[in-house]
């Protein structure tokens, strides 16, 4: 079952990592699996970078035979790497501020204070991400065992400007 990357035919496919529509001619990684409700395949869409945070090994296979195809690819390699590395850096999905102090870091078990930066993280389940808590930003490197998540980070907070990630990055560590 060999991936594809690919120009989208439509705008009607989402992107499985961000939710996102994927745009008519904007290149698109398909993620080939069995279909678990009948014969054949199913194929899941991405865009190039959210392949690269969420589903690293895909994204590698398919960056090593098409790597011209893909925008900023040797940044995204290099992150896909570190997502292959480290099994847990994929749950990665944002970095935000604690909107409330009832969230329990997943690393710790310590309550997450409000305004605290805070990791968002899911989890790969049947085909879905699935939302999974959450852990302070300072507790990042126990629980991903790396600090490498700037880029996923700011990937998938696209609200957060770049005083927000540069608070955030010195909240890391």
């Amino acid at each position: 079952m060999p991936h594809v990357l690919e120009p989208a035919t439509s705008g009607r496919a989402k992107c499985r990592g961000c939710g996102q529509a994927i745009k008519k001619d904007e290149i698109r990684l398909g993620e080939k699996l069995p279909n678990p409700f009948a014969e054949g395949e199913m194929t899941h869409w991405y865009h190039p970078p959210c392949a690269a945070f969420k589903r690293p090994e895909t994204f590698l296979e398919v960056a090593e035979d098409q790597p011209a195809s893909i925008d900023d690819c040797e940044a995204l390699v290099e992150q896909a790497r570190i997502g292959a590395a480290h099994r847990r850096v994929p749950r990665v999905n944002g970095a935000q501020r604690a909107p409330t102090g009832r969230a329990t870091c997943r690393a710790c078990r310590e309550a997450i204070e409000k305004g605290a930066w805070r990791v968002a993280l899911v989890f790969y389940e049947d085909g879905r991400y699935q939302p999974s808590g959450f852990v302070h930003a300072g507790c990042v490197s126990a629980y991903l065992e790396t600090t490498r998540i700037v880029m996923p980070a700011r990937h998938f907070s696209p609200d957060l400007g770049d005083e927000d990630m540069a608070e955030f990055e010195a909240a890391l560590g």
